[in-house]
């Protein structure tokens, strides 16, 4: 989830960019397979969702949720036409990732953050204490998510996934997230009238899911419940240092660093998989940006070989456990740093570069396949394994394999 584009309030499962929205932390929907419920795929109508909310009720019962707690939960629930709609859009063209930066790691942001490292240094330093988190990172989430909690959301968080789960594009992952926002109400962290949230359902000050809030949030100042939901931020912002150290935080480490690569570097070790120490990527030439020490980790080049490159430690792969975007890391990372008084990123991007239309980009996954470059499918979404193919299509024409899809490699598959 998550303030995602980031906080787009578009779709769950995408990045949004400054505000609240989408999804945040995600995880997989707890509660069982919701698969054999029936659903009115983009149908719906009220008296469909309340035949809907009783066939759902057996089984969120079997799921743990007491009879009394569905029942109340769920007696005010209606259905949301507005909710699909947002559900459905998709934009057609996503922000390049230099325009992403500039707007998450810009403005009034980092002020704002450093504000708030002062109005809340002790409670952020108990949780640096507890967690080893730093706490500009704990910030940057803060920032990402709801801009320190202004745009938190206000939707009804119980009928909004009821809708999405009866009448949405992922009704299963979304009955998950109702049957777990009905066990939040049963431990009493919250009551149904006071849940709320954005459209998609994520919650509070750093946009957690239902499901990543049972598994990872605390009662931080110990009141008894874990509220993430009130103006004081506190359980949610340990809840947000206790996600990261449970995904693979570890304290003392920096999450990475911009650097420079050589001339002629091989571009087949610029890939998350692909891991070496520091004196590895120093023998191979590789060098901070800053001119401090190389940290151990695998190099990203968001942009290809004409953008910045980072080495990237297992601290980063920790916020993509939050947001599975390389630019929301990075974007967390950096603004971090911003808040912290760091400098900033020195390389340039590629800013002339055409933004890509999702056909633009579904079209490519199409033409590589044809050419027996394997993407894992056709969706408009260049993730990894495209990004793989990419690289193969490019050492197969003798170009630099940094996986790097533009106008260029376009105009080239389609010759």
């Amino acid at each position: 989830m998550t303030g995602r584009y980031f906080r787009v309030a578009t779709a769950a499962l995408l990045v949004c960019v400054m505000g609240s929205c989408g999804v945040s932390n995600r995880a997989p929907g707890a509660g069982g397979n919701f698969s054999g419920l029936p659903t009115a795929q983009g149908q719906g109508s009220e008296a469909g969702f309340q035949n809907w909310v009783q066939s759902f009720r057996p089984r969120a019962l079997a799921a743990g949720v007491s009879p009394q707690v569905f029942d109340s939960a769920m007696s005010s629930a209606h259905f949301q036409p507005s909710i699909v709609t947002l559900d459905g859009k998709q934009s057609e063209f996503s922000k390049p990732i230099w325009e992403y930066l500039d707007g998450a790691v810009g403005g009034s942001r980092i002020s704002t953050g450093r504000q708030m490292s002062a109005r809340y240094s002790s409670t952020l330093s108990a949780i640096e204490a507890r967690y080893g988190v730093p706490r500009e990172i704990v910030l940057a989430v803060w920032g990402m998510e709801s801009n320190f909690g202004a745009n938190r959301g206000n939707t009804q968080t119980v009928p909004a996934l009821a809708t999405l789960a009866y009448d949405g594009r992922r009704g299963e992952f979304f009955a998950g997230e109702l049957v777990a926002a009905l066990r939040i109400i049963q431990a009493g962290d919250v009551d149904s009238s006071h849940m709320v949230g954005s459209w998609a359902g994520a919650m509070g000050h750093t946009q957690f899911m239902p499901s990543s809030f049972l598994s990872h949030a605390v009662d931080f100042n110990g009141d008894g419940r874990r509220d993430i939901w009130s103006d004081d931020p506190t359980d949610s912002l340990a809840s947000t240092a206790s996600y990261l150290r449970e995904n693979g935080w570890r304290p003392g480490q920096p999450w990475g660093a911009e650097v420079v690569l050589p001339q002629g570097f091989d571009y087949n070790q610029v890939s998350k998989s692909i891991t070496k120490s520091g004196s590895q990527w120093v023998s191979m030439g590789v060098r901070t940006a800053s001119g401090g020490a190389v940290p151990s980790g695998a190099i990203l080049a968001p942009a290809g070989a004409r953008g910045p490159a980072f080495v990237i430690t297992e601290n980063f792969r920790a916020i993509l456990k939050y947001n599975a975007s390389d630019s929301y890391a990075l974007a967390v990372s950096y603004l971090g740093d911003a808040i912290a008084g760091r400098s900033g990123i020195r390389g340039s991007w590629p800013r002339g570069d055409r933004t890509l239309s999702n056909s633009e980009k579904a079209e490519i996954q199409r033409l590589l396949m044809a050419r027996g470059f394997d993407t894992g499918g056709v969706d408009g979404k260049l993730g990894s394994k495209s990004v793989e193919a990419v690289k193969a299509y490019q050492r197969s024409r003798g170009l630099v394999p940094d996986g790097y899809a533009d106008s260029n490699l376009l105009g080239m598959l389609r010759g």
